[in-house]
């Protein structure tokens, strides 16, 4: 029986502390702030970030450094016999790409084994305690690697954005639109299911975009994960108001009982930088 290790990013939302408690192991993301770098659980904390972030200050992503990378894997290899990486979404990121490439030099070869299993915050959190559990099964790398890509679509995300401003600023929205939907109390609800990061729907006012989130999920769960809420994961993520995440987190529960469980989280920084603060989403993993 191989001895494995998980590795995920810190786009899953787990924290160093609790990563530590599971045993997976996470790479920080980087980000550069007015030309410094930073890295999320590192030294750039939740509250600093959107402190940063409101204050208009230049913030881009970027994948981990190849250096760090090889680092990890190279120490881990020392105790373990296989690891198995789960980075985020390809689609939003070229981390995956860089990753599996890597993963195909020599030294690597059988031996690293990178998932492409299209997941971001509460359902990347999610797939990296799947893969732990596929270990305690007694699977392989590679096995696990083939698990988890052939159900990556056995997850969902709806998200509602509170303001205009930060699609605005990444070019998903005109300043024209913005300045209109602000007028009219747009909220856009968001969707990821796969790669991308999708408009779903627009409705005017808050309470509207969480009943679109709310349904949207319910049609999920009994047309794409069979119907039966035992057999789901249910998670809530939010930006910033944690107080407002609260309160939608108690609304989910209710109306999504009988859950397997139920989590609430902050949003990776890495989406939450196009989106901003006063964001909350509704996601859910279909147990493995």
């Amino acid at each position: 029986m191989f001895k494995i290790a998980i590795v995920t990013d810190s786009n899953s939302g787990l924290t160093p502390i609790e990563a530590k408690e599971r045993g997976i192991f996470v790479i920080p993301m980087p980000f550069m702030i007015s030309g410094e770098p930073y890295y999320e659980d590192i030294n750039l904390t939740q509250e600093a970030f959107y402190e940063k972030l409101q204050s208009n200050a230049d913030i881009s992503t970027s994948q981990p450094a190849v250096g760090e990378v090889i680092n990890l894997w190279d120490t881990l290899l020392k105790e373990f016999d296989q690891i198995v990486s789960l980075p985020m979404s390809s689609g939003l990121s070229k981390t995956y790409e860089t990753a599996e490439m890597l993963s195909h030099y020599d030294e690597y070869e059988g031996k690293v084994f990178v998932v492409n299993n299209q997941r971001i915050s509460v359902t990347q959190r999610q797939a990296a305690f799947d893969a732990m559990e596929l270990t305690k099964r007694g699977m392989n790398g590679k096995e696990i690697k083939e698990f988890l890509e052939e159900r990556k679509f056995d997850s969902s995300i709806y998200i509602m954005v509170d303001t205009l401003k930060y699609l605005c600023k990444g070019g998903r929205v005109t300043p024209a639109g913005a300045a209109f939907g602000k007028l009219l109390g747009i909220k856009p609800v968001l969707q990821i299911q796969g790669e991308k990061l999708d408009a779903f729907a627009k409705v005017r006012g808050k309470k509207k975009a969480i009943v679109t989130m709310i349904e949207a999920m319910k049609e999920d769960i009994k047309n794409r994960f069979g119907g039966d809420n035992s057999k789901i994961h249910m998670e809530v993520a939010y930006t910033y108001d944690r107080s407002a995440a609260e309160e939608f987190y108690e609304l989910v529960k209710k109306e999504f009982p009988n859950c397997c469980d139920y989590v609430m989280n902050p949003l990776s920084l890495s989406v939450s930088c196009h989106i901003g603060p006063g964001a909350l989403a509704i996601a859910c993993s279909k147990v493995i």
